[in-house]
């Protein structure tokens, strides 16, 4: 916590959680009096006695005049009367602070404290236009409070980056993830971007809410078939190409700010022009400048068949493979699929292929296969890579 004031400095600060029970209120008057009452069950009359508390250890133990009691638990009509409740016990955690000042009167201060239960998470609603290749993107930011303080017309900025803290018994890791703003671009902390919502919020204890903090129609957009292999191997049955959404995160396609991770649902519309839903996926933080790739479900009319023809070995720690992938497209439209080959380890290297790969990166290779509208093509390479 820090307190900033002209003119102040802080002496010392207490946090007090022995909170008021009537429990701690009795364990609080052991060695004090209090007042007893005594309701009389046939005529209601109330008798009225003062007692000192004696204890409080399994029962309350009490002395009246030169007598010694036990405060019966049992529901009787019995109630006890404090003069006050005592300083140290508070109705909730309380934090106070000792100030020293170099004058007197009231003046502005700022308090800034770290609080825990406040979390956020980011949504995307996208209408996708394939003919025309465009997308309208919509940003939720779901923010939920469980910090027990409602926070009234808030400035609320959210934080992009990953911060560490401390782990204790009743913590973990606190994460948090790539903040939006209304603006593109962000304010730079160290390694962090800080972006302020627009408006201000009200946010209650207990509350969860979604602000919308991105709106953006006919950004350029999209779709592509995938497939990824992970080994070179066969199937004995054909698989699925992936159906993916891109679009870029630039100012030119109409968006350019920083985009948190979150959960991107996308709809087409259909004959009748109703926006149907067709898939989901996540994405991760995505800067500005780089491209969104969201991968909606599998194309149920392009499949691929990978084959192994061969594999040997070179040497001790090099083997050689040869691939075939057979790529089926029974849409009546040409289509084009991006196919990415991994397991190139240990300078991994082509020996031959019949279409011009890209390497992506140390393991990945990647091709660009146009297929013809019910027809078929063929991919065939050699690599040789380590262990």
């Amino acid at each position: 916590m820090t307190l900033t004031a002209d003119g102040l400095s802080i002496v010392e600060q207490n946090f007090d959680f022995d909170l008021l029970t009537p429990e701690k209120l009795m364990e609080k008057a052991v060695g004090r009096q209090v007042q007893i009452v005594r309701t009389n069950p046939g005529n209601g009359q109330e008798v009225t006695e003062t007692a000192t508390v004696l204890s409080v250890n399994q029962g309350v133990v009490l002395k009246i005049d030169d007598r010694i009691e036990v405060l019966r638990a049992d529901g009787a009509p019995t109630r006890v009367i404090f003069d006050k409740v005592p300083e140290t016990l508070r109705a909730r955690p309380t934090l106070s602070v000792t100030v020293a000042s170099d004058r007197a009167g009231p003046r502005e201060a700022r308090l800034s404290y770290l609080s825990t239960g406040l979390s956020w998470k980011a949504d995307y609603v996208a209408l996708f236009d394939e003919k025309a290749g465009k997308l309208d993107l919509q940003g939720w930011v779901t923010l939920t409070n469980r910090s027990g303080t409602t926070f009234n017309d808030a400035q609320t900025q959210l934080v992009a980056g990953e911060i560490n803290m401390v782990r204790t018994n009743s913590q973990v890791r606190a994460r948090s993830t790539r903040g939006p703003g209304q603006e593109p671009g962000g304010n730079r902390i160290g390694d962090y971007y800080v972006y302020p919502l627009k408006d201000r919020t009200t946010i209650a204890d207990k509350q969860t809410k979604q602000v919308g903090f991105l709106d953006v129609t006919g950004a350029s957009a999209r779709k592509t078939y995938e497939y990824r292999a992970e080994w070179f191997e066969s199937l004995s049955d054909p698989d699925h190409a992936a159906s993916v959404v891109r679009f870029e995160n630039s100012v030119n396609s109409g968006l350019g700010s920083e985009l948190p991770a979150g959960v991107v649902r996308v709809y087409m519309r259909d004959h009748e022009g109703k926006p149907t839903f067709v898939g989901e996926n996540d994405i991760t933080h995505t800067p500005q400048g780089s491209e969104v790739s969201v991968e909606i479900g599998k194309a149920f009319d392009i499949t691929v068949q990978p084959t192994l023809l061969s594999h040997e070995r070179a040497s001790f720690w090099r083997s050689r493979y040869k691939m075939e992938y057979v790529i089926r497209n029974a849409k009546d439209e040409d289509v084009t699929i991006e196919l990415r080959q991994t397991g190139l380890w240990r300078n991994g290297k082509v020996l031959s292929e019949s279409l011009k790969s890209r390497r992506v990166d140390a393991t990945t290779l990647e091709w660009t296969i146009p297929v013809r509208a019910n027809g078929e093509s063929k991919l065939t390479f050699s690599v040789e890579t380590g262990w």
